[in-house]
This record gives structure tokens, sequence and C-alpha cells, in this order.
């Protein structure tokens, strides 16, 4: 299931995405009105549904619409246009046809954009309803809230200046000044593993965007995270920023949920599951992720 290296080159063409939504306001339900095959997605809203045992779908369905987790700096998974305001990406898409599934017309859906160090507590809290953004599956947040899916999986990968010849896989790292997100799998698996290590630095930031930014302006060395959020980047700012060396690690992303509720985890699990055999992921990866050219494999859900 590890997801191959993209090419920068291809996934350019990608970033005129389509797909939905205002932050806090309704979206729209035709997934999106820009260029590409994303503008023509839909998804037929289920009708009479019920989830017995599911506080979270109880309080979903009182109040009418979905409150979704998502992140708004990742190009080509979960990104908020500046201009618009509008949500665009797969992860977004996953997101709009869970919610279809479930009863709720997508141009209803309340968007939250809520950091990676905040995920767990947002869905504890009930802030939000589920999230979907790139949120690795790990047995250490599994200890909090509940996964569904995975719906895809990545790898984790390095982002450096377009003239850095000096860092070219993760052995390179040493001595270097290590940029993510705080709370994100991929700056524990730098710590965990040593790898800035001797005389290196890890700087922890609050998005992927600040991270960027900082490497842009020389103060850190790379910024490390899942390669299909780097090669995002990468294609924004082709002349100033590429990706280095091959993925080093296997990151499924699930769609978190509120840690007891079996029901709805069980429900949207059915949901992934059907998206998958009878094409409706093929066609979300394809007018999304799959503009840059890459294949990848559907993963299978794991129903632990």
């Amino acid at each position: 299931m590890k997801i191959r290296t993209l090419t920068v080159g291809l996934l350019a063409a990608s970033l005129a995405l389509t797909a939905c939504g205002k932050e806090g306001s309704p979206s729209d339900s035709e997934g999106g009105n820009g260029d590409g095959n994303a503008a023509a997605l839909t998804y037929e809203v289920a009708q009479d549904v019920t989830i017995e045992d599911s506080p979270t779908f109880d309080r979903m369905k009182k109040a009418g619409h979905v409150v979704i987790g998502v992140k708004e700096d990742q190009p080509n998974l979960g990104y908020k246009d500046p201009t618009t305001g509008e949500y665009n990406g797969f992860d977004i898409e996953i997101a709009r046809l869970v919610s279809a599934k479930l009863g709720f017309d997508p141009k209803t859906i309340e968007y939250k954009a809520v950091p990676s160090a905040g995920r767990e507590q947002a869905i504890v809290n009930g802030d939000v309803d589920y999230y979907v953004g790139t949120y690795t599956i790990n047995d250490k947040r599994k200890q909090q809230i509940s996964f569904a899916g995975p719906y895809f999986v990545a790898g984790q990968g390095l982002l450096v200046a377009k003239d850095n010849n000096d860092i070219n896989s993760k052995d390179d790292l040493k001595g270097k000044k290590v940029c993510s997100v705080s709370g994100s799998t991929p700056i524990q698996n730098v710590r965990d593993e040593g790898l800035h290590e001797p005389g290196g630095e890890i700087v922890e930031l609050q998005n992927y965007s600040q991270c960027v930014n900082e490497l842009l302006n020389g103060k850190v060395d790379v910024v490390t995270t899942d390669d299909a959020i780097l090669l995002g980047y990468a294609a924004q700012q082709p002349d100033e920023l590429k990706v280095v060396g091959e993925s080093f690690t296997e990151e499924p992303y699930g769609i978190g949920l509120p840690k007891e509720d079996d029901a709805l985890r069980d429900k949207v699990n059915d949901i992934l599951e059907e998206a998958m055999e009878d094409g409706t992921w093929q066609e979300i990866y394809d007018a999304t992720l799959g503009k840059s050219g890459n294949k990848a494999d559907m993963p299978e859900v794991d129903r632990y």
C-alpha cells in the first residue's frame, strides 16, 4: 500500500482543484465550481438514515448538519482558497461523501480548521463530529479517539530548497534543522529515531505552511511530513522547493471519531468500503490527487 513518489512537475497541474465549502457556511453540494473533474463530483444524499446507539449521530441529527474538522493549508488534500474561502482536495471530498451517506446534504457542512496538535481534543470535546485531514492512524491516538478507515496511505518525505544538494534522504538529517507540525506523526518519527542527531534541531510549528515559510526564509533546512502534502507545496513554488529521496514510512489516513462511538465507526467504515467497491473512491482520487499522474492503491479498511 505504500504510496510511490509523486512527480512534482505533473502535480502542478492538480492545484486548480475544486470542491466545497466556506468555513462555518454552506458548501456547494455539486462538488465545486472550478476546472477539472472535481466539479462533476456529486453524492446522493441518503434518506432515512438511522444509527442506533450513536450519540454523535444523534447530535448531528439534532443540529441538522455535520461539523467536520479539516486542514486548510494542504494543497490537493485539505486546502482553503484564500480568495474564495472555499475548501478543496481529496480529504474534503471524502468528508463530503461521508456526510451525504449519513443523510446530510454536503452543502450544509460546517468546516472547522483544526491544526494537528488540537485534533484529539476537538473530537473529545465534541467541537467536531468527525475529522478528515491527513490523520495518521496509530495506537497512541486510539487511546483517546477512534478511527474509521484507512481511506488512503501516504509516506513520510522531505522538502528542501531547490538549491540544496546536501539532503537527499533521511540519513542526511544529522545536524540539520528539521521542521514539522506539533502533534504530527512525522515529527515524532524524527524524534524517536534521532534522525537529526547529533547537533541538529527539531522546530515544531502549528501548521505546515509556517514550516514552508521558514524553509523559504532559510531558517530551517528541511520540512518533513507526508509526501503527498510536501509535493503540493513544491508544485506551488517549483523554482524554490523540491522533494527529495524516497518515502520512508507508511501513513494510513483515517477519519477521526469519538472513541466510544462504535456504531458510527462501523457505519463510516461501511461507507468507505462501499466507495472503494463501487468506484466512487477512484473517482474522487482521479479528480484530486490523481491529477498528479500518480497511481495509488485503495487501502483495506481495518475494522479493529
